[in-house]
């Protein structure tokens, strides 16, 4: 084998390598803009975002007046949209990760009439888009009463046919039968099998679910847009969206802009938070949920 030939492979990867650093450049680049210009253009008041470059900063620095008007403006409501929101997504997110969590260790562990027909039904829910089951919902909730109530917002977010699938794969990979057949013969009931034995095993799988619910419903828009008329209701996505109307409207309504904007980065703050908190338990549940 000639030494030309040798080369061509090691000349081929190095292309394919290249080209896949590249591309994740792009990629990379792609995500990072939007965040840099957020955080550029908090910093400024409105004749700066209009009379500067968006991607640099103007010659004064509005950082923490935005901050402070953001949490004075309208009697201090922003306050009450985060509260909200924190509130919808971590009840929303608990609920939906327990019942995730219980339907994925039943279609892995148990074995019942209907059991794959369920779970194909299941599969298939993932690719119904939440937007089109709005309307749907909007009219179920209005029969029973609980438009414009928290309820209209947080029952909806608890079904993840995602979550059933992540939990199921890692069930399956994780949990040994014969685990759960020892507790069987100590006596052990199957709930407390679930809660004490099983959910321990699952806990990455757990918090890859919960963040992803929590991640769900802290960026909603169209369910609650619907469902919601109040303002004190609002979650972080009406509530920025309104002000944001407002301000397009013109008529003055233009000084609301650095309040969007600063109100945008203040509501991806948390997120940013939970996600380094837990970096290492959703990777290896999503890396597990993957292998499937």
């Amino acid at each position: 084998m000639s030494v030309a030939t040798l080369q061509r492979p090691a000349t081929s990867l190095r292309r394919t390598k290249l080209l896949t650093t590249a591309l994740l450049a792009v990629f990379l680049i792609y995500t990072l803009v939007p965040l840099v210009y957020l955080l550029i253009a908090a910093t400024k008041d409105d004749e700066g975002l209009f009379n500067s470059f968006g991607l640099w900063f103007a010659p004064q620095f509005h950082l923490f007046g935005n901050i402070r008007a953001l949490f004075t403006f309208q009697g201090g409501i922003f306050t009450r949209w985060l509260i909200n929101t924190a509130f919808y997504s971590v009840t929303s997110a608990v609920g939906a990760t327990l019942l995730a969590s219980a339907a994925g260790y039943a279609f892995a562990k148990f074995r019942f009439l209907g059991r794959d027909f369920l779970f194909a039904l299941t599969l298939g829910a993932v690719m119904i888009p939440q937007t089109a089951l709005a309307i749907p919902l909007f009219l179920l909730m209005s029969k029973v009463g609980l438009v414009n109530t928290p309820w209209a917002v947080i029952l909806p977010s608890l079904v993840n046919p995602l979550g059933v699938y992540l939990m199921r794969v890692y069930a399956e990979q994780s949990v040994p039968d014969e685990l759960i057949d020892a507790a069987r013969i100590d006596g052990a009931g199957e709930g407390r099998i679930f809660a004490t034995i099983a959910l321990r095993i699952l806990s990455p799988a757990v918090i890859t679910v919960l963040l992803l619910s929590f991640v769900a419903t802290w960026n909603n828009y169209f369910l609650p847009l619907v469902m919601l008329e109040s303002s004190h209701l609002f979650p972080l996505t009406i509530g920025l969206a309104d002000w944001y109307e407002v301000s397009s409207a013109g008529g003055g309504g233009q000084a609301l802009f650095p309040l969007v904007l600063t109100g945008s980065l203040v509501s991806i703050l948390p997120i940013c938070a939970l996600f380094l908190a837990m970096q290492r338990f959703w990777q290896s549940g999503l890396a597990t949920g993957s292998v499937k």
